[in-house]
């Protein structure tokens, strides 16, 4: 059950429908999903479920992340390099 939900979650972030969300989350999802907690990973799959154009805004800084999104996994969103060359995102 726990691959069906690792494969379901990856391909969500890597096929969001904004690619500059794709290249983001995509990359994220690869190299951490394996290594997240069960309520890691549900935190994960309910920031999927929010508008691209949002998360895209909270990572980058363009706007202000809501409460229930200000956590450690935002945090390490910001702080991923997809290119894996140092350095994260920001506005």
């Amino acid at each position: 059950m726990e691959d069906t939900r690792l494969k379901r979650l990856k391909f969500r972030a890597w096929h969001r429908g904004f690619r500059e969300a794709d290249l983001i989350l995509g990359p994220f999802a690869d190299s951490h999903a394996d290594s997240m907690t069960p309520e890691q990973l549900a935190e994960f799959e309910a920031l999927l479920e929010q508008n691209d154009h949002d998360i895209y805004g909270w990572i980058v800084g363009r706007a202000s992340t809501p409460p229930q999104f200000e956590t450690e996994l935002m945090t390490k969103l910001r702080a991923f390099d997809p290119s894996g060359r140092g350095g994260g995102h920001g506005a």
